[in-house]
C-alpha cells in the first residue's frame, strides 16, 4: 500500500522532485540513487533524513529544469506553519483569502505592465527600481498563497 505522506511535507517534497528529476539527474546533483530519496521520502522511517546540503543540490536541479524548488517550498511552509501556530489569532477564512490573493495578483499584472510600458522608466527594459516593485508584489503574493495553504492543511 501506498505510504501517505503530508502536504508540504519533506517526504513529500522528495516525491515531487523523484517526478522532476530522473535517475541520472538525480545521480547528477546529489550523488546518489533515486531509490535513496525515495527511502528518505518515507515518513515512517524516522531514521532516514535527507541531507540539507543535497536538498539544496536538488532543488537547484529542478529551477534548472524550469520548475519550482519542492523542498524548499516544504521548508517554507513548515517554517511558516509553526510561525502562524506561534500568533494568537484564528484562522482567517479561506474565501477571504483568496480574494486577497486575487487582489495581490492584480497588483503584481499592474507593475509588471507598468514596467513594460514603453512610457515608463526605461521603457520596455524593466528598471532596477520596477524589478525590485514586480520582486515584492511577487513575494507578497507567495506569502497570501502560503498562508491559503497552511489554512487548508490545518482545516
Amino acid at each position: 500500500m501506498a505510504t501517505i505522506r503530508k502536504t508540504a511535507s519533506i517526504e513529500n517534497g522528495i516525491m515531487q522532485v523523484l517526478k522532476i528529476l530522473n535517475e541520472d539527474e538525480v545521480q547528477a546533483a546529489i550523488g546518489k540513487s533515486a531509490s535513496y530519496l525515495r527511502k528518505c521520502s518515507n515518513p515512517n522511517d524516522p531514521e532516514r533524513h535527507i541531507d540539507h546540503h543535497d536538498s539544496i543540490k536538488l532543488d537547484v536541479a529542478c529551477i534548472k529544469k524550469g520548475k519550482a524548488p519542492p523542498l524548499l517550498i516544504a521548508h517554507e511552509y513548515i517554517v511558516a506553519n509553526v510561525a502562524d501556530n506561534l500568533e494568537s489569532h484564528k484562522l482567517n477564512d479561506i474565501d477571504e483569502m483568496l480574494v486577497k490573493s486575487t487582489i495581490l495578483h492584480g497588483k503584481l499584472t499592474e507593475v509588471v505592465k507598468q514596467a513594460e510600458d514603453p512610457k515608463s522608466d526605461q521603457g520596455i527594459e524593466i528598471s532596477k527600481l520596477e524589478k525590485k516593485k514586480i520582486m515584492e508584489a511577487i513575494k507578497n503574493l507567495e506569502d497570501k498563497i502560503m498562508k491559503i495553504k497552511i489554512t487548508v492543511d490545518q482545516k
